[in-house]
């Protein structure tokens, strides 16, 4: 895994093209898109891995679920659908060690199995 350049975006110690911004969470642009659209929403709180999240962490995850609806609408794929991944360490193929979101849309996504 890569240095957590996530940590780095949200103290704005790096650049991003930031898509939008609440108080728990920042929804950026992903530099290598899967997609015509393909935002990551960020918990400004640091962990690795959503096993880390824990009781106290219940509000800002829920905040995060809620983000990805307002990203939606924020990038104009919300009517036509979207496909939401959450990758976990190295099998899932989880590049930097800081949990997000992806949020990917502006095509039609068909069903892909995995071998």
């Amino acid at each position: 895994m890569i240095t957590d350049v996530f940590c780095k975006i949200i103290n704005k110690e790096l650049d991003a093209k930031i898509v939008m911004e609440a108080e728990n969470w920042l929804a950026i642009e992903d530099i290598n898109p899967q997609a015509p659209v393909h935002v990551l929403i960020i918990p400004k709180k640091h962990f690795n891995f959503i096993e880390e999240a824990d009781d106290n962490d219940k509000e800002i995850l829920g905040e995060l679920m809620l983000a990805i609806d307002k990203v939606a609408h924020e990038k104009g794929i919300a009517e036509k659908g979207y496909r939401v991944i959450i990758n976990q360490k190295e099998y899932g193929g989880q590049l930097v060690p800081h949990f997000h979101i992806h949020v990917l849309g502006g095509k039609k996504m068909g069903p892909k199995m995995i071998k």
